[in-house]
């Protein structure tokens, strides 16, 4: 290239995803047939409510222009209505909630309102990697700390507190946890914001899979004091399957939300109207219409489990969200070699759980986001694969 890249892109890498499926697209276009329970991208469609409203919406002639950066107030308070009936949690749409075009969206928002270079950011191992990678564009320094299996993979107080936390601007916590499945409780976000206050540290608590395989809704922002210390993200992705709609939102204390929207309405011009009115029609779902999406999550998480047996590989049966998350047998060489050899061999693809943390580096995760059919067919495939013997 004749124009240098700037430093910052030297801090990041590629998304594993977008690799990984550039290796699939090829090996499919070879004819082979590869079943992907990598990504949790939910297969099933939004309510019907939903969809028609959004096609109502649509047809109208003056919902196409640009919107206002904050949102319009039927979505703000689509989801206070929503976190006060599941959460308990009373949120002010004019000035406690910012949608967002995916909640992902706000991890940048949120870091580069927040963080000044060599600001440092406790990121949890295993978790999301876009909290590292981030950080790092924003000039941040990334800090990991450990979850661990004996932990019951919550963050460890005493060792947090042995560490020197004067430089410490954010922490990353994201309950129920992905990609452990690890439900949050209200002891836990009660010690984060006593945590918080004591240090001067913001959390941000990613909040997208709370209405997936679990209905303990928890929220950081219930816990008295939290909204001077924390902001929740939260997401319809997962939630209402519209993860290609990318209709997100941050709450908290109104002057962290002002902050975030200068950052905001320099970088977007809006949502679609349309599919923000179609996003509080689906807000106010009952709550038999998530019974109903779980029923199916439910069977497909039985089949997964049976994946996971098939390869040798234990797991916690009481996990949340839309993955399950399994440690390999001892005798594997590693996750990531295990993983290659079940889409080379097997064609089926399987997220290696290294890419969450060198805490992930014995785990594997399957997604819970394809169709019974689907899974089984996998199943069938990793019983004859695990006959052959790995790398045989």
């Amino acid at each position: 290239m004749k124009v240098k890249p700037a430093d910052r892109t030297l801090s990041v890498q590629e998304y594993y995803f977008s690799t990984k499926l550039k290796q699939i697209d090829e090996l499919r276009s070879s004819g082979a047939d590869i079943i992907n329970l990598g990504i949790g991208s939910p297969d099933m469609a939004p309510s019907e409510n939903t969809i028609n409203r959004l096609i109502d919406e649509v047809r109208k002639s003056n919902v196409h222009g640009y919107q206002s950066y904050n949102g319009v107030l039927t979505l703000r308070k689509a989801f206070s209505d929503w976190y006060l009936k599941y959460f308990n949690v009373k949120l002010d749409p004019v000035n406690e909630i910012l949608p967002l075009i995916g909640s992902k969206e706000g991890i940048m928002h949120i870091s580069m309102a927040f963080l000044n270079p060599k600001d440092e950011v406790l990121i949890p191992d295993p978790g999301y990697p876009t909290y590292s990678s981030v950080t790092n564009l924003v000039g941040g320094i990334a800090r990991t700390y450990d979850l661990l299996k004996k932990n019951s993979w919550l963050p460890d107080f005493n060792l947090l507190e042995d560490d020197d936390l004067s430089k410490v601007k954010i922490m990353w916590v994201n309950y129920p946890h992905m990609p452990t499945g690890k439900k949050g409780s209200q002891i836990l976000f009660e010690r984060l914001v006593v945590f918080a206050h004591k240090h001067n540290i913001l959390i941000c608590n990613d909040n997208p899979y709370s209405f997936i395989l679990n209905n303990d809704y928890q929220s950081i922002l219930f816990v008295d004091g939290a909204k001077e210390v924390a902001l929740e993200l939260n997401s319809m992705s997962k939630s209402h399957n519209m993860a290609g709609w990318r209709i997100g939102m941050v709450a908290g204390h109104k002057d962290y939300i002002k902050t975030i929207l200068k950052v905001k309405s320099n970088m977007d011009s809006g949502m679609l109207l349309p599919v923000q009115l179609a996003a509080a029609e689906a807000l106010n779902n009952p709550e038999s219409w998530y019974e109903e999406i779980n029923s199916v999550y439910l069977k497909r998480r039985k089949i997964a489990g049976e994946i996971m047996k098939a390869l040798g590989c234990k797991f916690d049966p009481d996990q949340t969200g839309l993955f399950l998350w399994g440690r390999i047998p001892e005798n594997i060489e590693s996750c990531n070699s295990l993983t290659d050899d079940l889409l080379n061999k097997a064609h089926l693809f399987i997220t290696p759980g290294f890419i969450f943390g060198k805490n992930g580096e014995r785990y594997i995760r399957i997604s819970l986001c394809a169709d019974e059919k689907t899974l089984l067919n996998a199943k069938e495939r990793v019983v004859k694969y695990s006959k052959l013997g790995y790398k045989n």
